[in-house]
């Protein structure tokens, strides 16, 4: 782990980091949000809000970080499909929820609306939340197989 804070891989951390977020944001349409957050700050669940960005935020450092731990190992090894794999499902998946899946639309119902299906992350108990959760373990749980 500790070669992921040494150059060059480190820039590669930060700039993997910001592309995912800016990705996000765009896919997401959370700068449409933003103007609406502040015009409606008294009726926000701010701790919803709260957690929902830190994990968003979370999932980006760990995409990161796995990513291009995924380019050294097979730089290393020439072999690290299952962890790379599990990798992108993460990555994917953070894509599919948004930036804060209750306020917007995640990559997920954006592509059930094109055939038709009616999908909200608000209609599940903790509003989206919850797969941010699972998101957040999937990349956890990736960047443990990649460490060994």
């Amino acid at each position: 782990m500790k070669e992921l804070f040494r150059k060059p891989y480190v820039f590669w951390v930060v700039g993997i980091f910001i592309f995912y977020l800016i990705l996000n944001i765009i896919l997401s349409g959370f700068y449409y949000t933003i103007p609406l957050i502040v015009i409606y700050a008294k009726s926000v669940d701010w701790v919803k809000l709260g957690i929902s960005l830190g994990l968003t935020l979370m999932i980006g450092v760990l995409v990161a970080m796995t990513s291009v731990l995924a380019f050294m190992r097979y730089k290393q090894r020439k072999e690290c499909k299952k962890e790379s794999a599990v990798a992108g499902v993460g990555a994917i998946g953070g894509l599919v929820v948004g930036v804060c899946p209750l306020c917007i639309t995640g990559l997920l119902p954006l592509i059930l609306s094109f055939i038709g299906i009616s999908f909200s992350f608000a209609s599940l108990p903790f509003q989206g939340i919850e797969i941010q959760v699972l998101v957040v373990l999937v990349l956890l749980g990736s960047l443990l197989m990649l460490k060994k």
